[in-house]
C-alpha cells in the first residue's frame, strides 16, 4: 500500500462513521455534508475492500471488518494526535535542570521561595544559578542555549529572547547610623566621601557618573565589589556612602545602617526575566517563569 496516497482526513471521517453507524450523523459531527461523507465512505471501502457499513432493518450496520478497524483506527487517531500536540507531561513528572543567571540580589530574593514552591509543584525540577557577567553575556549565553533563564536588566530588545517585567527598582543613598553626612545630608555631603560601588565586572564607573558630570560635580569611588550582600558591612566599618538599590538595602542591611532618597534625580530601573524563544512550549521552564513571576508580584505592588 502507498502510504503516501492515504488521506489522514479520511481516516477521521471513518472513525465518525464506524462511531454513529450514520451518514447524516456523521456529517454533522464533522461539520461535512451529507454527499461529502457518503463519498468518503465510498473511498474507505475502495480502501478497505469492505462494505463496512450496511443497510438492514432500515438501520446501517458495522460488518465484521468495519467491527475489526473500530479500536485500531482510535489508537492511531490518538496517536497522530499526539504526535502533532503532544500532551504536557504532569509537573511532578517532570526531570529537568533549568539553568538560570542572575546577579546575587535577585538570586537572592528568589532563591529559597523558589525551591520551596518547586518542592511542592514539580520536585524533579534542579536550578543551577550561575554567577553574574553583565547583561550583555546573559543575553549571549540566552542565545547560545548555555542558560535557559536569566534575571537582569534587557533594556533593550533581542531577538529570540522573550522577556517579562518583574518590579520596578530605584536608589536610596546607604551610609552607618551616625555618619557625618547623615546630620545634614545632601549633594555637598553626599560626594564628600568615599563610595562603595557595586560591579561584576570591576567597572570604576555607573551611569550615576554621567549625571554627576552635568552638575559639574564628581565623586571619588573608594572601593569596588562584585555584590551588594557584602555592602552593609564596609559601610558599618567605615565612613564610606553606597548608593544602592531599595530592596537591596532592605534585604541586606543591618540595624545600624540609615537611607536617604538621592539628593539628585536617578532613574530606575526595571527587572526582567528573559528566555530563550526555542523554550516557548517547555512546562517546566514555563513554570519556573510563572513561579518567580509570582514570587516577586509583592514586590512589584511595593
Amino acid at each position: 500500500m502507498n502510504l503516501r496516497a492515504l488521506d489522514l482526513n479520511l481516516l477521521v471521517i471513518l472513525d465518525a462513521l464506524l462511531d454513529e453507524a450514520h451518514v447524516s450523523r456523521a456529517a454533522r459531527r464533522l461539520n461535512l455534508s451529507q454527499p461529502a461523507v457518503s463519498n468518503a465512505l465510498q473511498r474507505c471501502r475502495d480502501l478497505f475492500g469492505d462494505p463496512l457499513l450496511e443497510r438492514g432493518g432500515g438501520t446501517m450496520r458495522r460488518t465484521p471488518k468495519a467491527e475489526s478497524l473500530r479500536t485500531p483506527l482510535r489508537s492511531l487517531l490518538a496517536n497522530v494526535a499526539d504526535l502533532i500536540d503532544p500532551p504536557e507531561p504532569a509537573l511532578k513528572d517532570i526531570r529537568q535542570v533549568i539553568r538560570v543567571i542572575s546577579a546575587d540580589d535577585p538570586m537572592s530574593f528568589v532563591a529559597s521561595a523558589l525551591i520551596s514552591t518547586l518542592q511542592e509543584t514539580a520536585p524533579g525540577i534542579t536550578i543551577v544559578f550561575r554567577s553574574w557577567q553583565g547583561a550583555d553575556a546573559a543575553i549571549r549565553d540566552l542565545l547560545d542555549g548555555e542558560a535557559d533563564l536569566a534575571i537582569s536588566v534587557f533594556d533593550w530588545e533581542e531577538e529570540n529572547v522573550e522577556r517579562r517585567a518583574l518590579f520596578e527598582e530605584d536608589y536610596v543613598v546607604a551610609m552607618r547610623r551616625g555618619h557625618p553626612a547623615a546630620s545634614n545630608f545632601g549633594l555637598d555631603s553626599w560626594l564628600e566621601w568615599a563610595h562603595v560601588l557595586v560591579s561584576g565586572r570591576g567597572d570604576l564607573r555607573s551611569p550615576l557618573d554621567p549625571r554627576l558630570k552635568s552638575l559639574g560635580r564628581s565623586r571619588r569611588v573608594g572601593i569596588v565589589v562584585p555584590s551588594f550582600q557584602v555592602v552593609p558591612r564596609i559601610l558599618l566599618a567605615t565612613d564610606l556612602i553606597a548608593t544602592m538599590p531599595r530592596r537591596s538595602f532592605h534585604l541586606h542591611a543591618e540595624g545600624g545602617l540609615v537611607a536617604f532618597e538621592p539628593p539628585i534625580p536617578t532613574e530606575g530601573f526595571p527587572l526582567h526575566l528573559g528566555w530563550h524563544a526555542r523554550h516557548a512550549n517547555d512546562p517546566g521552564i514555563r513554570h519556573v517563569v510563572e513561579t518567580i513571576a509570582t514570587i516577586l508580584a509583592p514586590a512589584a505592588d511595593e
